[in-house]
């Protein structure tokens, strides 16, 4: 039989996921020994997610999205807060209770066959997990391991056991990413930049495919991307990173058509569009780059980019999180 887990179930109403002040720096150090500081990739983070709820965590490459995702998969301990998961605490968990959290989540990687073991075929590849978490018949696991290829549309699923990664097309070797990921049916479901490595082609159908799972299982989907011009399509809810904070987050429609964070508008004016005039017309986006996480600004960080920067606030004191609009959070200083 499969582990079971050790968490105390809620009301169905509580959140499945809650984060609270999540810290996650990672120590330097000068010749072995020195400490030297700490890369502060993930800098106070809060937030809940419901059950079968789809969100997006956004931002530009090192803004801490993915350091934030190996955190909520236990690969990162947290420097400091809170993540709770169906009621327990991570910071409680022993190894055995560890191992058991993550069996209820999966992990979508960025590079499909970077994250297959080319030495394995997919049988045997799907087969790992349900033999780690204590699945021993091996006509149960067959079944399993059929259900799934099935599932994420790669079928008839005996023409794709005996294959090895290399074999496969690059949205063939993300299917099985996704099989392994749902292989022992998780409550969270957490997708890094789960389109970036593939073709335009088959990013849609790669999209369709995952946003069609979590309706069919109910799962709390987590999708880490850079791309806002996509995630109307599959998220419900979006959450805005830079320099390891949560600067705003909104429903999608809300977010994408009313933007509130100065971050959040120079996203979406740098999106691509097939606009003719784009020739002829200079965008204002905000120049430099995102900030040291090791000396990160004082006061708002985005300010050193920011064109409505106060002088004497914005590079002072931290913005709280405003709401400027109905459940639409931004922490800027514009909406005091």
């Amino acid at each position: 039989m499969m582990a079971q887990a050790v968490f105390h179930r809620e009301p169905a109403e509580a959140p499945l996921l809650a984060v609270h002040d999540l810290h996650t720096w990672f120590e330097l150090r000068q010749w072995g020994f020195l400490r030297v500081g700490a890369v502060h990739a993930v800098d106070g983070v809060s937030f809940t997610l419901a059950r079968g709820e789809a969100v997006a965590f956004v931002g530009e490459s090192g803004c801490g999205k993915s350091s934030l995702a190996r955190t909520l998969l236990g690969l990162h301990r947290p420097t400091r807060g809170e993540v709770r998961f169906d009621g327990g605490s991570l910071g409680d968990l022993d190894a055995g209770g560890l191992k058991a959290y993550r069996a209820r989540v999966g992990y979508v990687q960025q590079d499909p066959y970077g994250a297959l073991p080319p030495f394995l075929d997919v049988g045997r590849i799907l087969a790992e997990p349900l033999i780690i978490h204590g699945v021993k018949a091996r006509a149960e696991r067959e079944r399993r391991i059929r259900a799934v290829l099935e599932e994420v549309r790669l079928s008839p699923a005996e023409e794709y056991l005996t294959k090895f990664p290399h074999m496969l097309s690059g949205g063939q070797q993300q299917r099985v990413v996704i099989a392994r990921a749902l292989i022992l049916a998780p409550a969270l479901l957490i997708a890094d930049e789960p389109v970036s490595m593939l073709d335009a082609s088959v990013r849609i159908e790669i999209l369709d495919l995952l946003r069609g799972i979590q309706a069919s299982r109910g799962l709390t989907l987590a999708f880490i991307t850079h791309d806002l011009s996509t995630v109307r399509h599959f998220a419900e809810r979006i959450f805005v990173m830079y320099a390891g904070r949560v600067v705003e987050s909104a429903a999608v429609d809300a977010l994408l058509d009313h933007p509130q964070h100065p971050y959040t508008q120079a996203l979406l004016a740098a999106i691509a569009d097939p606009d003719a005039a784009n020739a002829t017309r200079q965008r204002e986006v905000p120049g430099g780059e995102p900030p040291s996480l090791i000396h990160p600004p004082a006061g708002c960080r985005f300010h050193p980019r920011c064109p409505h920067a106060m002088a004497g606030l914005c590079d002072h004191d931290e913005p709280p999180d405003f709401e400027p609009r109905r459940r639409h959070l931004s922490a800027c200083w514009l909406h005091r």
